[in-house]
């Protein structure tokens, strides 16, 4: 077992950070609100005050932050991780940001000897809580082995992409695919009840065929119960398809239907629900087909 630090402690984080606990790890926690750092140190974690004073102290320094700004900050600024560094420091970043980014703060990190793994996970709040997160490594090979039995704490699949950057590259991929299965998902749901058919009874009849998914399996039966907090917030997905589209121009990458699901999430930011689940994306199509999805428990038919 090893001292392992955890920087950004939201809805993920804090999960993550629990896990690795669990795990029998000793963990150093650091988060600009105290309240979640009180929580973890009557669990069993030590605190710091800053990113420095965490990876001083530390193996592994996790961090799980909003953006790109965020990390560059918390990792490259004053009082900041790399201040921090010493011999053997393995810098894991859990947050989503752009892959340019990333490369640039391993370049940074490399110069003071600290090996630096973009670490993005998919799986939602569920996953983080149950430990069965999905982890789209980049980074070198000799960390990554070294992280190895951090990432069974904290999920069931962890994969070396590539170089840095790889990792958030496969994470861009994956945010395609989540935010489309949202919008096709939401589309799906409006269609049945605005057309006179159960749309509880169309998931279960439609879930075992060609469009099963993980969002058809977990989402539906939270908006039948009228729950629509997060998860996974519709704002960060906002944020990150602008990483997709971002990562488009960059290299040159047509993105027609990321930009279309990207405005239906702008829409739902201009009325107020950015701090919605990222599936509340119905509410945009509520309002487009002028109806509202009813409520009722999954299993009531």
């Amino acid at each position: 077992m090893v001292k392992v630090g955890y920087i950004g402690l939201g809805i993920m984080g804090s999960a993550i950070a629990r896990n690795l606990m669990k795990a029998g790890h000793q963990l150093v926690v650091h988060n600009r609100s105290r309240a979640i750092v009180e929580q973890l140190v009557s669990e069993g974690a030590a605190a710091a005050f800053s990113p420095r004073e965490v990876a001083q102290q530390v193996e592994f320094v996790f961090t799980n932050l909003p953006d790109s700004p965020d990390v560059e900050q918390v990792a490259l600024g004053p009082d900041g991780i790399i201040e921090g560094a010493h011999e053997g420091l393995i810098f894991i970043d859990n947050s989503t940001i752009k892959p340019e980014a990333a490369r640039k703060i391993a370049a940074e990190l490399g110069k003071a000897g600290v090996a630096a793994l973009d670490a993005p996970v998919s799986g939602g709040d569920v996953g983080a809580r149950n430990g069965t997160l999905t982890i789209m490594v980049g980074g070198a090979q000799d960390a990554f082995d070294r992280a190895a039995p951090l990432f069974a704490a904290m999920g069931r699949a962890w994969v070396l992409v590539g170089e840095s950057g790889a990792g958030q590259i496969a994470k861009v991929c994956n945010q395609i695919i989540v935010g489309a299965q949202m919008a096709g998902l939401a589309e799906a749901l409006i269609t049945a009840q605005k057309a006179g058919v159960d749309p509880q009874r169309v998931v279960e009849a439609i879930k075992g065929g060609a469009a099963q998914m993980w969002a058809l399996d977990v989402k539906p039966p939270r908006l039948f119960a009228g729950e629509r907090g997060p998860g996974f917030k519709a704002y960060m997905q906002h944020k990150d398809l602008g990483i997709v589209l971002d990562t488009g121009k960059t290299y040159g990458i047509p993105l027609p239907l990321t930009a279309v699901v990207q405005q239906l999430y702008t829409a739902m930011l201009q009325n107020g629900q950015g701090e919605q689940d990222n599936s509340a994306i119905i509410g945009v199509y509520e309002m487009l087909a002028g109806m509202k999805l009813d409520e009722h428990k999954p299993d009531a038919t």
